[in-house]
């Protein structure tokens, strides 16, 4: 079975030559002052491997990795394996921008994200990542971006993964929007484009249409752009299969 299932926010469970390897894996219903807003998935089951872009907490949540069942390896960026072996994960692959690693027969490659990153205001600040995942088909999961050149390196894909919004009401640097994120679509040329990151966690009471419209704007920029992509909107727990 080739096919990924969204489980909302970052997190994307892929199934490809026969291994199964989650991104970004959030999989509570609260994150300090954020709640989930979307059905919590049920339990994922056996992973294979799990893939951080970085190291902000609505990427790298410690309950939900130790709720995972197991010890799956986790490819993180160079960096971070201190605090994961600090908190009982021993298994951390630690990748730099360019270098790749092998997973249960999977191909992950570590690629450029413009994102500053560090865990709390006084830790050091740690490089973050997207990845590349290659078994029959070439999936770039973008983790937490803004747009940079280096992405039309990775062209073509069969599936790009990206962040059309984040938990909030505005947008920083660093980040895609639903604009940019089409933008994207110019350099990264792929067959098929998930929007992820939105709709998921959000503060209380906050939200509103940004709870929807990052997607759909984000295929109405995409069908201006590059129409020759096919966007897929994805509801949470959705599985798209890949063929």
């Amino acid at each position: 079975m080739t096919s990924l299932r969204w489980l909302g926010h970052a997190t994307v469970l892929l199934e490809l030559g026969g291994a199964r390897l989650l991104t970004d894996p959030l999989l509570r219903p609260r994150l300090a002052h954020l709640t989930r807003r979307t059905t919590a998935p049920g339990p994922v089951g056996r992973v294979d491997a799990v893939l951080i872009s970085h190291v902000h907490r609505d990427h790298l949540d410690m309950r939900s990795l130790a709720a995972l069942p197991g010890t799956p390896p986790i490819v993180a960026p160079a960096g971070v394996g201190d605090l994961l072996r600090k908190r009982g994960f021993e298994h951390v692959i630690e990748l730099r921008e360019g270098e790749r690693t092998a997973v249960s027969g999977v191909m992950v490659a570590a690629t450029a994200a413009l994102h500053p990153a560090r865990r709390d205001p006084l830790s050091p600040w740690v490089p973050a990542l997207g990845f590349v995942i290659e078994s029959g088909v070439r999936v770039y999961f973008a983790g937490d971006t803004d747009l940079h050149d280096s992405m039309r390196e990775l062209a073509p894909l069969d599936v790009a993964l990206l962040p059309v919004w984040g938990w909030g009401t505005s947008l920083d640097a660093g980040h895609l929007g639903p604009r940019t994120a089409a933008e994207a679509l110019l350099l990264l040329r792929p067959r098929v484009a998930v929007p992820i990151h939105w709709g998921t966690f959000f503060p209380i009471g906050r939200g509103g249409r940004l709870l929807s419209d990052p997607p759909h704007d984000f295929a109405r920029h995409a069908a201006e752009l590059a129409p020759e992509v096919e966007v897929r909107i994805l509801a949470p727990g959705e599985i798209l299969e890949l063929g």
